[in-house]
């Protein structure tokens, strides 16, 4: 399977992913392409379009695209986050009707939780969904929303109940082309150039009893039980995105020269990589054991918030030092390093802020120590 993922990842994306940066989106035919190979989705059940795998397979999916440095395809949102959602709250309609599209690449998801008032907070979104005549009429905005431009489907997160805080929130599921559901142009970001980040428009969007997700009101916990795998597959990106990292600066050390050696033969430059070393390497086996206790459903959020948290401060930290070792041209976008130095840093940010996810782990330490 890693071999088959790492020639699409070689083949058909690492030679073109430049080109989309400059766009600021993939195209559809890639997303179909991953479909038809069997890259997306494949924890779902075979009924589904899946291939019935476990959450294995898109580790090694994700830890693929990270070692070229692709952060533009936003796979692993549709496979991960958006797909387990509609597979574990969905009525078995709309499993079948969105389930086997978002597995072939047919259509792209997204899923619109973060507002230009609100992000971490989910408690207190001001996305409203008014009761109406045959369902309900969603207003509000939502910002940094992943794979928003090309979006056929979006889970949108709106309180049914103003000033009620997480006992107001409901799930939607809006598609394309409903009258007053507008997608912006690609923002423009630090870094992730090519992945397609937009804001989106509800004004007085109409949906239906049939577009609610799950139950009215149960939403917020509906989005906590999911969490822990959001958190997982970004912490598996960013161990993965460690690793690329120095093994492409231990290359770079060894063949460059200054002051008539290698830098590499340099003490300063071969503890910084040492240590380094050491702290990926302690990071992946974290990870790993991460992924054996999620698949075994005995991953809490807890343990994933220590994931994303350390190995996220981690990528950002590796990305500075090994920039730092590549001299003037670490600072060049043309060197992996300097693309992955920015594209690392949001990672401390969505997903919920490493802030959120030191007061998630804060938050334990009392009941442990009872």
């Amino acid at each position: 399977m890693r071999d088959a993922m790492r020639r699409f990842c070689e083949r058909e994306i690492a030679p073109f992913h430049a080109a989309w940066e400059d766009e600021g989106v993939v195209p559809r035919a890639i997303w179909r392409r991953a479909g038809e190979l069997g890259f997306l989705c494949m924890t779902l059940p075979s009924e589904y379009g899946g291939a019935d795998a476990d959450f294995r397979a898109s580790a090694v999916f994700s830890e693929e695209l990270a070692r070229i440095g692709a952060s533009g395809p936003g796979f692993a949102l549709q496979s991960d986050i958006v797909a387990p959602y509609i597979l574990h709250y969905g009525t078995e309609e709309q499993k079948r009707r969105w389930l086997p599209r978002l597995a072939s690449g047919e259509i792209v998801s997204a899923i619109a939780m973060s507002e230009p008032g609100t992000g971490s907070d989910l408690a207190a979104v001001a996305t409203r969904a008014r009761r109406v005549d045959g369902g309900y009429a969603i207003d509000g905005a939502k910002t940094f929303i992943t794979n928003g431009v090309l979006a056929d489907l979006v889970i949108v997160v709106a309180t049914t109940e103003p000033g009620a805080g997480s006992r107001g929130i409901a799930l939607f599921l809006v598609e394309r082309g409903m009258p007053g559901f507008a997608a912006g142009r690609p923002l423009k970001k630090v870094g992730l150039k090519a992945q397609d980040t937009a804001e989106l428009v509800f004004d007085g969007v109409r949906v239906g009893e049939d577009a609610v997700l799950g139950e009215i009101g149960a939403g917020f916990k509906m989005l906590m039980s999911e969490l822990a795998q959001e958190r997982l597959s970004i912490a598996v990106t960013a161990v993965a995105a460690c690793e690329t990292a120095l093994e492409q600066t231990i290359a770079y050390c060894t063949q460059r020269e200054a002051f008539g050696k290698r830098i590499l033969d340099f003490q300063n430059t071969r503890f910084t990589l040492a240590t380094l070393t050491a702290k990926v390497t302690m990071a992946r086996v974290f990870v790993d054991r991460c992924i054996e206790l999620h698949c075994r459903g005995e991953l809490d959020a807890t343990t994933a918030a220590i994931a994303k948290l350390e190995t996220t401060e981690l990528q950002f930290g590796v990305a500075d030092e090994c920039m730092q070792l590549h001299g003037g041209y670490g600072y060049m976008l043309e060197y992996p390093i300097a693309r992955a130095w920015a594209d690392g840093r949001v990672q401390r940010i969505y997903g919920g802020s490493n802030e959120i996810m030191r007061e998630i782990i804060g938050r334990s330490l009392e009941g442990s120590r009872r």
